[in-house]
């Protein structure tokens, strides 16, 4: 799933998600009437409930979903679908644990609004563990790693996925026809090293993420989003059309692979950060939890026909990303280059979030005149940081699964369901609710330490070779 984190001067949120920069949460909020109210009508600027349904829906569709396929295979035609439901709904009902647990802060302290690190913050204020109570304020420490984390390793999938696409293409451009169907044999020009190719795009993206204003990011946000729907389009198009037999394909894969699954469909289904500040942008905010039901009803069931219908259509031979199977015609080489100038200028809305949680700590301890300088400085830094943890890891399937493990899976499945203990435990809860919520945890870390092991056991020891067949085209 790809993500970003709207903030300003007054408000101090961090989404995960794809918002509009033009569009931050944090404008118009009006204090509430009432201690008890949590309502916000007639903000002029406020956001319809059709578009905060586009908002949430266009922050969950990137590099995660194209990864999909390939993690349907990991896990099984039968038991790929199947879990891709429970990790959805149970991700979903964690975002529905975080609105919860805000409210009661919003009605309980008197405040319009507070971000997932406040929640969690004053989530552990609210617990019976007195050692917890005292280190409170560690809870916004944690999930602004998290979010650094994840944000970052966002970017490293982009550069690896624009290498990828960027290279596949140029490699394949003196085969590349106009005909899609046929499956002739198509020579490979062999070119650079996919991490030649990282270096490549790095003085690029560099000098992108020098635009510091949201706002004048805004065009760039809306490029991207209309690549990437064409784009997305057209990859359905194709895989609906001749699905092979898939009687030969596994029902249950091995489950050394699993964990692989996991990573990639939590990195996927990662959106719980643009919860609390879509909600806080709504015209009528009691409309958000029947808008992101619905909203991430439509999610999954796009992610499962794709990584269904994906794995269906190419089989053993899917690979990272779905864009990398498609037929080396120039319809479909058209395709990859544009979702990945969609991908490019994504990559300065999600690293904003990193940015403005770190960038302000160096800046405050920089003499005034150098301000700007040490500003452009850790820009260029961070960006020349996950380029080489891109180098380092040029497996786009490893990246997503890793990052899906070691942070998507703290954010959206490990810390809500412990935040909702710590805030009603000592108001009153039934056994049963406390058995969901740490089992909910449970399984969470253990998707995080089987998965984050078992992907970079295969950095390490990879068990296979990455796929260079195209299955619609066989490469020389």
């Amino acid at each position: 799933m790809s993500t970003q984190r709207l903030r300003n001067e007054d408000y101090h949120d961090y989404s995960s998600t794809d918002v509009s920069p033009e569009e931050s949460p944090s404008e118009g909020l009006n204090n509430l009437s009432s201690p008890g109210s949590y309502q916000r009508f007639g903000q002029s600027n406020s956001t319809t409930w059709f578009q905060t349904l586009i908002h949430l829906l266009k922050g969950n569709i990137g590099t995660g979903l194209l990864g999909l396929p390939l993690a349907v295979k990991n896990a099984g035609i039968m038991m790929g679908p199947i879990s891709l439901l429970v990790i959805g709904i149970v991700a979903v009902h964690c975002m529905g644990i975080l609105v919860k647990c805000a409210h009661h802060f919003c009605r309980r302290l008197n405040k319009s609004f507070v971000d997932y690190g406040d929640t969690v913050m004053y989530g552990l204020e609210s617990s019976p563990c007195s050692w917890l109570r005292n280190h409170a304020h560690w809870g916004r420490h944690v999930v602004d790693f998290f979010l650094i984390v994840t944000q970052l390793g966002f970017c490293c999938v982009y550069f690896v996925f624009l290498a990828d696409n960027f290279k596949q293409v140029i490699e394949a451009a003196n085969g590349t026809t106009n005909n899609c169907h046929n499956n002739e044999t198509v020579i490979l020009n062999p070119t650079m090293d996919s991490r030649l190719y990282m270096l490549s795009f790095l003085p690029f993206l560099v000098l992108l993420v020098f635009i510091r204003n949201l706002r004048a990011l805004s065009i760039f946000s809306l490029l991207a989003n209309i690549t990437m729907l064409v784009s997305l389009i057209m990859i359905y198009q194709f895989i609906v059309q001749r699905i092979p037999d898939p009687s030969h394909l596994p029902l249950v894969a091995p489950w050394k692979t699993y964990p692989l699954f996991f990573g990639t469909a939590i990195f996927a289904f990662e959106g719980i950060g643009m919860v609390l500040p879509l909600e806080n942008k709504m015209k009528d905010p009691r409309k958000f939890p029947l808008i992101l039901y619905l909203g991430m009803v439509i999610v999954t069931i796009l992610y499962i026909s794709l990584g269904c219908l994906g794995y269906l259509q190419f089989g053993a031979n899917i690979q990272g990303s779905i864009t990398l199977n498609l037929p080396n015609c120039w319809l479909y080489q058209s395709v990859k280059l544009l979702y990945s100038i969609g991908i490019f200028f994504t990559y300065a809305l999600q690293f904003y979030v990193p940015a403005e949680i770190i960038i302000p700590f160096f800046v405050s301890r920089a003499p005034e005149h150098c301000e700007l300088v040490v500003d452009l400085f850790v820009r260029t830094v961070l960006v020349c940081l996950t380029c080489i943890l891109a180098i380092l890891i040029p497996r786009l399937d490893l990246v997503i699964s890793l990052v899906g493990s070691v942070s998507s899976s703290a954010l959206a499945l490990i810390i809500p369901p412990l935040l909702e203990v710590t805030t009603f435990y000592s108001e009153g809860m039934s056994p049963l609710t406390i058995f969901k919520d740490a089992l909910i945890s449970v399984l969470g870390f253990v998707g995080f330490v089987v998965g984050t092991y078992e992907a970079l056991y295969e950095l390490i020891q990879p068990s296979n070779a990455p796929i260079f067949i195209n299955s619609t085209r066989a490469f020389i």
